[in-house]
């Protein structure tokens, strides 16, 4: 570790896609990292365990230090407040307003109301375009015309408006994630991704269950989604470092652009393609089943999320997007040797 980086701070650092960034940031050199989350009793410590950093610390203390101006001396890059109830079925609205919205706007304020502001680098997600009428367009101007179907997505949605009225869009980035999966997602119970649950199925019951669609234009298997690699989805997020700011070769044509972009492929595919993908990868025959969808989630399902990245493209991030095929293939032997986080081995 150089003695003269600054710090970046990395809120739900032990969570999925906090983890891996932070894994990228020491494959780039950068160890001098604070790393925040709220361990309880889960098994996402294991995520922390190949890492390094400088410190760790819970939520609450991180909390409580930030307010009483304990951390106002650090000398801090960046913050990356990936912090957040991530649960797309939790319906207590009022606990995702205290871990998503109230915990963000505190942040936000004590990164960008000091004599120097700190980058503030936040996770929003494509939940908040709901189901799409409106487009995949991460272009701040739309905001108000959105329509979340669930309370995550609601949560996410109020602080990206809040960022609007407040002016920090100029200032901060948002990134709104689309449908990530890879390492270190193992602690999320029902809500890992797909990929991880049909390598499950397939080793144990040799099959994949699929929903029906419930639409006249979908057949069943066919929903669309933009699944993004978890390596792609940290790397895009890093490259709003900027590579005058991160100061470093790995960094170089980084941009310091602001304001709400979307993190994903630009790609369609369905969940027939992410099953065929898997059984390719593993070596077996396809043998996918449908089932109905759960009679609660019928009104709230997106059929269809593709993100446009054209913004991105247009602020220089100009590498390599893996396909769907390319990230379950790097994927696989992690789960198949553990499964192990991101730096275990």
């Amino acid at each position: 570790m150089t003695v003269n980086q600054p710090t970046i701070i990395i809120t739900g650092a032990a969570g999925f896609i906090g983890s891996a960034l932070a894994w990228r940031l020491n494959e780039r050199g950068r160890n001098r990292l604070l790393l925040v989350d709220h361990l309880a009793e889960t098994e996402k410590w294991k995520n922390l365990v190949p890492l390094a950093y400088q410190d760790y610390m819970e939520k609450s203390v991180f909390l409580a230090d930030l307010e009483a101006g304990r951390l106002d001396g650090m000398e801090v890059e960046a913050v990356f407040h990936f912090g957040a109830c991530s649960a797309t079925t939790e319906i207590d609205a009022s606990y995702l307003i205290r871990n998503n919205f109230d915990y963000s706007k505190t942040l936000a304020r004590w990164c960008l109301e000091r004599p120097k502001p700190i980058r503030f680098i936040y996770a929003s997600s494509a939940a908040t375009y709901g189901s799409g009428e409106q487009g995949y367009r991460d272009d701040h101007t739309v905001l108000s015309t959105l329509r979340p179907l669930n309370a995550y997505g609601f949560s996410k949605f109020i602080f990206d408006s809040w960022c609007q009225k407040q002016g920090y869009l100029d200032q901060v980035v948002g990134l709104k994630f689309f449908n990530v999966y890879g390492p270190n997602e193992y602690h999320k119970g029902e809500m890992r991704s797909m990929v991880v649950k049909a390598f499950e199925q397939i080793r144990n019951a040799g099959r994949v269950d699929l929903f029906k669609s419930h639409r006249k234009d979908y057949q069943d298997g066919e929903q669309l989604r933009d699944f993004i690699y978890v390596k792609d989805a940290v790397d895009m997020a890093l490259f709003f470092l900027g590579g005058a700011t991160a100061g470093e070769t790995a960094h170089a044509g980084g941009s310091t652009s602001s304001g709400i972009f979307n993190i994903g492929t630009g790609v369609a595919r369905t969940w027939v393609d992410l099953a065929q993908a898997l059984f390719r990868s593993m070596g077996r025959d396809p043998k996918i089943e449908f089932v109905p969808m759960p009679e609660g989630m019928r009104g709230k399902y997106q059929y269809f999320t593709r993100a446009d990245i054209s913004k991105l493209r247009a602020v220089g991030y100009s590498a390599k997007i893996s396909t769907l095929e390319e990230g379950v293939a790097d994927f696989l032997p992690y789960l198949e040797k553990g499964p192990l986080p991101l730096g275990w081995a």
